[in-house]
């Protein structure tokens, strides 16, 4: 007869999303990975890992592990984010700079290396990304804001664009019209025709899916524009 020496963990059992509870959802390119990692989560009572492969469940996260950022990798963050609405968390043992931008574009809120990837980081990183903060390393971080920067300086700027899509003009005419001007002040305010000025609002609120002014003011406070 022998005795065994056991480590009590959380139950398998518990309900998803319940309680406090973040469903964790691991998506690797092999079962044996996302077993492994789905164990590592399991001391954490406040986590519930399960695989793709565990039919019907819902994910407050999804894990998405990869060697490379490559093609195969971006398809899986983009259904988890896309098609889930669920925020991804990248564990990548590969991590050049035009992945991280491209991970990011993809929905990635999270970064982590694989190397590095302990499970209380992993846990860590798992709950920032739900509580909306998301996390990556701090060099990869500054590969990618220079990257932001270049796109602006060398592609954005020459058109006149700015990092949220609007141009000089038509920020200034959202900002007043967030002030309460109407159309003949703004013109006037801005040197320009009235035609000019409800072409401009025309444009904008087309291309960024804006229903009225109202809505045109609580976009430009969304976007720092007042």
């Amino acid at each position: 007869m022998t005795d065994e020496l056991t480590t009590p963990r959380p139950t398998m059992d518990r309900p998803q999303g319940h309680g406090g509870v973040v469903a964790v959802r691991i998506d690797a390119s092999d079962p044996l990975t996302a077993v492994g990692t789905t164990e590592a989560l399991r001391w954490c009572h406040d986590l519930h890992a399960t695989t793709a492969a565990d039919n019907g469940s819902v994910a407050d996260v999804v894990v998405v592990l990869a060697d490379t950022v490559d093609e195969s990798t971006l398809t899986r963050i983009r259904a988890a984010h896309a098609v889930e609405g669920r925020p991804v968390v990248l564990v990548v043992s590969v991590l050049d700079d035009d992945g991280v931008l491209r991970a990011v574009e993809a929905g990635v809120r999270g970064v982590l290396r694989r190397h590095e990837a302990s499970p209380e980081r992993l846990a860590e990183l798992v709950r920032s990304t739900v509580r909306g903060e998301g996390a990556m390393p701090s060099d990869v971080l500054g590969h990618l804001l220079d990257q932001v920067g270049r796109i602006h300086a060398e592609v954005l700027a020459p058109l006149g664009l700015h990092l949220n899509g609007l141009s000089e003009r038509e920020t200034q005419v959202l900002r007043l019209v967030a002030d309460g001007l109407e159309t003949a002040e703004i013109a006037q305010r801005l040197n320009y025709s009235q035609r000019t000025i409800k072409g401009v609002m025309h444009d904008v609120t087309m291309r960024l899916h804006l229903r009225n002014r109202a809505h045109a003011v609580a976009y430009a406070v969304r976007q720092g524009l007042i």
